[in-house]
């Protein structure tokens, strides 16, 4: 955790530019708007009625686009989860200018100061966000969950819920929450150890100010409800997956094995921060081993999503297992569709395979086309994502040019050295001369150019 302070507002100006140099979006064209006001307005139909049953919400305390709504219940030795998904789809007509312009963004784009949202407010926060209190059309998938925490799809519904509680990963508590809220995510966890899973949730990076003008730049890990929750959706989209990949027709997420490269950097990285890695612990094993919210173990666990190889979205092919390595398992996408593009699509592909229907093949022809939208999309997320982080370094870094850090090179490649400093944790590069992977090296901090969003070191004796 660092303190910044914005120069004459170098980092408002600076995310101004970045929304600029990546033509980020500040508002959506009448078109689209004036169809998300006329589709918030339409009268839900043909929904079933489950109004009755005792959905919560569970997300960060100030989110008003609220994806999933959850019941949980017992059935003998299983655990029954109703996962409730936005009915993107029954707000959105194809081809229709909210559709163009969903296609257009493929993503939520987030920045510190705001976000940039797929779809416009009157849908995303209002009627198809699944807020407390008031009727929503959602997708119900019944979920059923084994002892050993397998997951598998019992069926999918379009229905009408009313969300009985907004609670908030910050303040909730355990008597808020289902009976069997912990229990499920605890087999989960257990189905992931049985599957070798190295799934790490990375921590979210945030700027903070007080009223002195002062920011904060910090990782913030994981609550533990935010964690538990994370089991829910992941249950749901193991099940979705293997429904569509038993069916041959589908979106899923694929990642490639990490390399012993990158497995490598890691190690260095831990010892930059600190932090004791047995030589006999997989990553996987180290990293649950790290107290979840000591801000140490949120800058190694955002080092594990950098250096990791990147997951994409691949449609069925005749032959070809999906597979996702950090799930150890296929996987797909499906339970965030007020986010993420393609999850509208899974998510009417399972609806139909649930209700006996067959796939159409403009919905397989689709299907086909979303990796690349969604690769841009992504692409984009992540290049804003990083030119935000460089631009808070720089600004946590500016005027002190001459001072000496202490680092690690965690890898050497054409570029150069690739170091991490012990603190605060910037990874920059130095001239790799002479270095190799694993020293604890000093470097001088040179310049800061926060325009330019760029640091530069020099390593010294």
């Amino acid at each position: 955790m660092n303190s910044l302070v914005d120069r004459e507002g170098a980092l408002s100006h600076g995310l101004a530019d970045i929304r600029t140099q990546f033509q980020i979006p500040s508002t959506f064209p009448e078109g689209a708007i004036t169809q998300a006001e006329a589709a918030a307005a339409r009268p839900v139909s043909d929904h079933a009625d489950w109004t009755d049953r005792e959905f919560v919400t569970l997300d960060p305390q100030p989110s008003t686009d609220l994806d999933q709504a959850f019941a949980i219940e017992r059935s003998g030795a299983d655990v029954i989860l109703y996962y409730a998904i936005a009915d993107v789809g029954w707000f959105v007509r194809a081809d229709d200018p909210l559709d163009v312009e969903a296609w257009a963004r493929g993503v939520t784009i987030y920045l510190p100061d705001g976000k940039a949202s797929l779809y416009p407010k009157e849908m995303s926060e209002g009627a198809a966000s699944l807020l407390p209190n008031v009727e929503r059309p959602a997708v119900v998938f019944t979920v059923r969950i084994d002892s050993e925490g397998k997951s598998s799809l019992d069926g999918a519904v379009r229905a009408v819920i009313r969300s009985r509680a907004k609670l908030a990963y910050e303040t909730v508590t355990s008597a808020e929450l289902p009976e069997d809220f912990a229990e499920l995510s605890q087999r989960i966890a257990l189905a992931e150890d049985a599957r070798g899973a190295a799934r790490v949730d990375a921590p979210e990076q945030e700027l903070t100010v007080d009223a002195a003008g002062h920011f904060t730049l910090a990782f913030r890990p994981q609550l533990e409800a935010e964690v538990r929750n994370a089991a829910l959706s992941l249950a749901a989209n193991l099940a979705i997956a293997d429904v569509l990949l038993a069916n041959r027709t589908g979106l899923f997420r694929v990642m490639a094995e990490p390399d012993e490269r990158a497995n490598w950097r890691l190690r260095h990285s831990a010892k930059a921060l600190g932090l004791t890695w047995p030589k006999n612990q997989t990553l996987e094993q180290f990293e649950r081993s790290l107290v979840e919210l000591d801000p140490t173990a949120a800058a190694f666990r955002n080092a594990v999503r950098r250096a990791g190889p990147k997951a994409a979205y691949a449609p069925y092919q005749p032959g070809v297992v999906p597979w996702h390595s950090a799930m150890g398992a296929t996987y797909a996408h499906a339970t965030a569709p007020l986010r993420r593009l393609a999850d509208r699509y899974v998510i009417e592909a399972a609806l139909l395979i649930a209700s006996g229907q067959p796939v159409p093949a403009a919905l397989d022809a689709i299907f086909q086309k979303l990796p690349a939208v969604m690769a841009r999309a992504e692409e984009k997320a992540g290049q804003v994502d990083r030119a935000a982080l460089d631009l808070a370094e720089a600004v946590m870094l500016e005027g002190r040019e001459g001072t000496r850090f202490t680092a690690v090179v965690t890898d050497i490649d054409e570029r150069g050295a690739r170091i991490q400093l012990c603190d605060p944790a910037v990874v920059a590069r130095v001239d790799g001369k002479g270095a190799v992977a694993g020293d604890r090296i000093d470097v001088e901090l040179k310049s800061v150019d926060v325009t330019r969003r760029q640091v530069s070191f020099e390593r010294v004796d």
